[in-house]
């Protein structure tokens, strides 16, 4: 297997790497690999931070293991590779009727890193984390294929999902596919004016797939006002997702200005009528809104941009929305700021979701926004929720205590598996998870 060096970065482009990378395209070549010099696996690296980087180590490139192993056209059971990417699966399935059971902003990422971040989607109130509908994985270590499931090799199973590729490559996964009532999406779109009517909404929801739209430069009586988007599958004919488009440069500093930001997010409100209305989208339309623009994340130019994404309990809501009108108060914000109800959901020792809300924002790379977001991991630790490590590029180890309190049986498993420390990454090191 023939390794080479390369420059490679996390989605936000702040973080950066150089080192080794190597692709297998089969088991043997995976295991060939592994005996040789274990490495972390990274698939698409749409995680924004350091997560999928190993700078000046190696690295393991899964995205050409991507088949299809079986489906069970009855029960609807994938047993898939590792590399394949959630929006291939929603477009071989979805003609079938059926859907991943959760999807999240991207269809980029892969069933390996959609279960190394147990990510959570629209759907995460009735329907938890993706990890919550992995019946098995197999993971390939230096000795060969190892399974594990919530019968076998339980805790490894835990340690695994939502675990941040610390026990290893994960070779395959069996998914329970969800059935659908057709290939498109009927959505309901609402302008909400302010956060308690938001919250309100959200809580009494039940729609299927539930996502809100925030205008994070809004204040005052109008701080927190957005769109809802509510959303169920259907069928009929609709036109096919239009072909996405490419940032061809970085774009330069004034295009996310204040300025610009308030006027944008003031009429982008305002596209929705007063009173609301219903609309038929294509599937990955509604899904993977932002992957029409190949690389967008060239809109914040060449220094990149952070996400903060946080989740708090229920009872804390107050407190989130304290972080909000601080964010809408910097003047730092990008017109990207999402805000969804989640359910208790989790399927791993250190999976993010928890029941209660999470609000996610963006923000261009600036020495200002690093110290708001340093405030807001303040804030999310006192109100007793959690920072998601997908997202993050600025914690440092003392800013997570309490957040994960099954971090010491991951921990364990961890070691178990690695003892060497050979599947650490940048994120890893710079948060000292693997240090008790």
């Amino acid at each position: 297997m023939t390794w080479k060096t390369m420059d490679y970065t996390g989605w936000g482009r702040v973080h950066r790497a150089n080192g080794d990378v190597a692709r297998p395209e089969r088991a043997s070549a995976l295991k060939a690999l592994l005996a040789d010099a274990p490495a972390p696996a990274i698939g698409m690296r749409r995680s924004y931070g350091d997560a999928c980087l190993n700078d000046g180590g190696r690295a393991i490139d899964m995205t050409r293991m991507d088949r299809v192993l079986s489906f069970d056209v009855e029960s609807g059971l994938l047993h898939v590779e590792a590399g394949a990417q959630i929006g291939a699966l929603l477009k071989i399935f979805a003609p079938s009727g059926w859907l991943p059971p959760v999807m999240p902003g991207t269809g980029f990422a892969t069933i390996g890193g959609a279960i190394a971040m147990d990510v959570h989607g629209k759907n995460h109130h009735g329907a938890g984390s993706f990890g919550c509908h992995v019946s098995e994985l197999t993971l390939m270590t230096p000795k060969g294929p190892k399974v594990a499931s919530a019968e076998k090799n339980a805790n490894l199973f835990k340690a695994t999902i939502g675990g941040l590729g610390q026990t290893g490559p994960i070779l395959s996964a069996k998914v329970q596919m969800l059935k659908a009532k057709g290939d498109v999406m009927v959505v309901t779109e609402r302008r909400v004016d302010g956060w308690d009517e938001f919250l309100g909404l959200l809580d009494r929801s039940d729609a299927t797939y539930t996502v809100g739209w925030i205008d994070a430069t809004a204040r005052g009586d109008q701080l927190g006002r957005g769109i809802l988007e509510e959303a169920e599958t259907g069928g009929g004919l609709v036109p096919a997702a239009k072909r996405g488009k490419r940032i061809p440069m970085d774009a330069p500093g004034f295009t996310l200005s204040p300025a610009v930001v308030r006027t944008f997010n003031a009429a982008y409100w305002r596209r929705v009528p007063e009173a609301g209305r219903t609309v038929v989208k294509p599937i990955d339309d509604f899904f993977f809104p932002l992957d029409k623009i190949h690389d967008w994340n060239r809109l914040y130019g060449k220094s990149g941009f952070h996400q903060f994404q946080c989740v708090v309990p229920i009872a804390a809501a107050d407190k989130l929305r304290a972080m909000l009108d601080r964010i809408a108060g910097s003047g730092l914000a990008s017109p990207l700021a999402v805000l969804k109800r989640m359910g208790p959901g989790r399927a791993g020792f250190m999976s993010f979701p928890m029941e209660g809300y999470t609000l996610a924002v963006d923000f261009p790379n600036r020495t200002a926004a690093e110290r708001l977001i340093k405030e807001l991991e303040k804030a999310t630790a006192e109100a007793e929720g959690r920072i998601y490590f997908a997202k993050d590029s600025l914690a440092s180890a003392g800013d997570l205590s309490g957040m994960y309190d099954e971090h010491a049986q991951w921990l364990k498993a961890v070691k178990a598996i690695d003892p060497d420390g050979a599947y650490e990454t940048d994120l890893t090191r710079r948060l000292k998870l693997r240090s008790a």
